[in-house]
Formats: structure tokens, C-alpha cells, sequence
């Protein structure tokens, strides 16, 4: 069974950073595709970032340049550095597989709050 578990959320100011990581157990973790997705309050999920099996990575325009997206296949762990983070950010950021290889159940996801 396949479980994923973020941390490493909190409250920070604009213009402050954050790191996210993502443990994920239960799979072959170096096979799959990542990304991390985020949800507003009263908004979709978004994917906001993604890196393959091998390293190549993509950004959703709100966030290129300031959030890079990296991962530890040895430790089975996905990281979201955030950099210059905006009252926008705010919301519950998830780890999943992207496209169809996207697992069915979701960790608790973790709470990014910026503000002043």
C-alpha cells in the first residue's frame, strides 16, 4: 500500500522560504514521475511542479523561478524548495505520481500559510 507523507509546512512572511518533503513508501519509488500539487481554500487542486524517474523537470507558470522541485531516490523523498513565497502560495500542498501513474489515495497534505 502506497503512502505518502508531508511536512515541513508552516507560516512564513512574503518573501520567506520553505522546504517540503514528501516520504513515500509502499513502491518502487525511483519508477515514478513526481509532482507536488497545491489546494487553495475554495479552489481545485493544482500540480504545480513535476520531475521524472531522471531528474527533468516542469513548473507551473505561477511558480517558476521561485519554487524547485528535486528528488532523493535513495530515501524514497521528494523536496519542494519555495523561495520568495507570496500570499497566493497560501494553501494545502500533496505530493502525488503525476498523469497516470497518480496513486489514488493522498497524504495529509501540509499547510503553507504566507502572510504578514
Amino acid at each position: 500500500q502506497v503512502q505518502l507523507v508531508e511536512s515541513g509546512g508552516g507560516l512564513v512572511q512574503p518573501g520567506g522560504s520553505l522546504r517540503l518533503s514528501c516520504a513515500a513508501s509502499g513502491l518502487i519509488f525511483s519508477l515514478y514521475p513526481m509532482g507536488w500539487y497545491r489546494q487553495a481554500p475554495g479552489k481545485q487542486r493544482e500540480l504545480v511542479a513535476t520531475i521524472t524517474s531522471d531528474g527533468i523537470t516542469t513548473y507551473a507558470d505561477s511558480v517558476k523561478g521561485r519554487f524547485t522541485i528535486s528528488r532523493d531516490n535513495a530515501n524514497n523523498t521528494v523536496y519542494l524548495q519555495m523561495n520568495s513565497l507570496k500570499p497566493e502560495d497560501t494553501a494545502v500542498y500533496y505530493c502525488n505520481a503525476v498523469g497516470a501513474f497518480k496513486f489514488a489515495s493522498w497524504g495529509q497534505g501540509t499547510q503553507v500559510t504566507v502572510s504578514s
